[in-house]
């Protein structure tokens, strides 16, 4: 038996500024075709979520419009970010209790034949902002497998290239977070990661476990602005996920997807030029 489920993220949708909504169109007419049986998107699901209650209730209301069964995860764009990398818009109770309000649970636990899958919140993690709910939910999801198959999901990569890296960047989980969801994981090891944020498409290994970055819905950060990690396009990752415990995905550009530069929509985030080569 094969569980199909389609990947997207970094949606960014808004009712005021929708730069990228033809984007999720397109791409929601893709997915009610495609036959999926479920849908998760790995978070930024809205454009400025963190702030604006509007922009999670246009997200909202574009995922329920698809029909299909979604399920959704916070970027930091929708719950800010995390404390240890925080620029403007760190993650809060006021933030977390808005998304949750609107969208959701921002954690969940998803069983199918063979595997478990396991939809994180990676802008809360080691911090203690939801009374442990996160802890609990991965200790004891990791401790009943039962012979399946874990798989993570969340919103940004866990490490660049290796678990002991000591980075301090927004584009990736930095070394405290990272090392206390290994902890909770106990001896559970991921057959798969997969992520978003960094709107590049990437498939590496590490640690033991396969990660997959999903490309953005939306927009993609050209050089010099941004270093590439993986192949810079717009699109999403459609996996098939096997009862005995094997995993393939393809990454999927859906036809007339416009390759958007956040360079050309200073009216986003701002100027993307300013922040410097690399900075993005």
């Amino acid at each position: 038996m094969i569980t199909r489920i389609a990947q997207i993220s970094d949606t960014h949708l808004s009712p005021t500024k929708s730069f990228f909504r033809s984007n999720f169109d397109l791409v929601a007419e893709h997915l009610r075709r495609a036959g999926h049986d479920h849908v998760i998107n790995t978070g930024d699901l809205a454009l400025d979520g963190a702030d604006s209650e509007a922009d999670l209730a246009e997200a909202r209301a574009a995922h329920e419009a698809l029909g299909l069964e979604c399920h959704l995860l916070p970027g930091n764009h929708d719950v800010g970010d995390h404390l240890d990398v925080a620029r403007r818009q760190p993650v809060n109770a006021e933030r977390l209790e808005r998304y949750r309000r609107i969208i959701g649970s921002d954690i969940w636990s998803l069983d199918i034949p063979g595997w478990r899958l396991l939809g994180l919140n990676a802008l809360t993690l080691g911090l203690d902002l939801d009374d442990g709910r996160q802890d609990d939910l991965i200790r004891n999801a990791s401790a009943s497998l039962a012979g399946r198959s874990l798989a993570v999901f969340l919103h940004k990569p866990l490490a660049d290239t290796a678990y002991d890296e000591a980075l301090s960047s927004n584009r990736f989980m930095t070394h405290g977070p990272r090392q206390h969801l290994m902890a909770l994981l106990g001896g559970a090891q991921p057959a798969l990661i997969c992520c978003g944020h960094v709107h590049q498409y990437r498939d590496s290994l590490i640690g033991g476990s396969r990660h997959l970055w999903a490309p953005a819905a939306s927009f993609m950060i050209s050089d010099p602005w941004q270093p590439g990690y993986g192949a810079k396009m717009v699109g999403y990752l459609a996996h098939e996920f096997h009862a005995d415990g094997r995993h393939r995905h393809d990454v999927i550009g859906v036809r007339g997807l416009v390759h958007h530069d956040l360079v050309s929509f200073p009216e986003a985030y701002g100027d993307v030029t300013a922040w410097g080569p690399g900075n993005a």
